[in-house]
Formats: C-alpha cells, sequence, structure tokens
C-alpha cells in the first residue's frame, strides 16, 4: 500500500463497514461514517505505522479492490508471537471474486515470512458470512469472545484462529 492508495482504502473500508455491518451495529453510526475523514486520520499516520505492521492492498486493472492489514497480535498484555489479521476488505462490487482469498492468502505469506507461527483475528459475532469465510481458511473460532462499544451500544467479537498454524485459503 502507498500514500496514494490510502483514499480508495478509506473507501472500500467505510462502504465495506456500511455493507457488512448493518444491523449488527447502530445504523446511525454506519450511516455517519465519513471516507474523507477516514482517509485523513490514514493519511495523517501513514508512514509512523507501527514496527511489523503491512497493510497490503489488491489490484484489478490499476484499481484498489480491496485491503489488508496485519501486523503482531494485540490480543492481550501478554505477547504472543502470532500474528493478527486487523483488517480485510474487498470493495463492495468484488464481493465473492476472490480479492478475499487472495489477501487473506498474502497475509498469511507475510506473516510466516515475519516469523510468526500462527494468525488470529477478531470477527464481530454475527457476521456469520466471514466466521465462515475465515473456517473455510483454516481459521476457526477459538472460543474467545469480547466486546467493544459503538455509540453506547456493546458489539460482540469472536476469536478466530486459535494459534493453529497458518493455512491457505
Amino acid at each position: 500500500m502507498t500514500l496514494a492508495d490510502v483514499g480508495r482504502v478509506s473507501e472500500i473500508r467505510v462502504r465495506g463497514w456500511q455493507r457488512a455491518y448493518r444491523g449488527l451495529m447502530p445504523q446511525a453510526y454506519l450511516d455517519a461514517l465519513s471516507v474523507a475523514e477516514d482517509a485523513e486520520r490514514r493519511r495523517a499516520g501513514f508512514g509512523r505505522g507501527r514496527p511489523g505492521v503491512v497493510n497490503l492492498v489488491a489490484e484489478r486493472a490499476g484499481t484498489v479492490v480491496g485491503w489488508a492489514a496485519l501486523g503482531p497480535c494485540r490480543d492481550s498484555e501478554v505477547r504472543t508471537p502470532d500474528a493478527e489479521l486487523y483488517a480485510l476488505y474487498a470493495a463492495v462490487d468484488h464481493f465473492g471474486t476472490g480479492v478475499g482469498r487472495a489477501l487473506l492468502g498474502e497475509a498469511a505469506r507475510r506473516a510466516e515470512a515475519l516469523g510468526h507461527p500462527a494468525m488470529r483475528l477478531w470477527v464481530l459475532r454475527d457476521n456469520l458470512a466471514a466466521r465462515r469465510f475465515y473456517a473455510r481458511a483454516g481459521l476457526p473460532a477459538d472460543g474467545a469472545e469480547e466486546s467493544f462499544e459503538v455509540a453506547g451500544v456493546a458489539v460482540p467479537e469472536v476469536r478466530h484462529g486459535g494459534g493453529l498454524p497458518l493455512k491457505r485459503p
């Protein structure tokens, strides 16, 4: 990912949240998400990233159609050697076309190259399509759950991966 990709990545992320999380978190919050504000935050932090964090984009015909971010696992106060997939999004008009599988495969390759023995990620508990996608890729739910707050509403997440060896989707 380059600085020039930030605007498109923000568009993919915000539109992805608005579509995938409809009914899973407050609609007013989703409606208020701004591509411009997300891009501004992303540009401000670009180049000041944390060590070991990798941002990837997928392109088709010269257009960014997906984004993934991974880095050291942030799960607990005790750090593990595992990687964490922080984000994986395909452009809405590219859902089901293999963009997510390709990004996940490349994220796994990068994590392995960085010396991570496994990958973990957090998924909204009720985002069943995403949970099936990760389970098919060899990253099943491991039983850990936690919630975060969005506009005063608790949104439960489930951890996938559980320290299992990386597998390709």
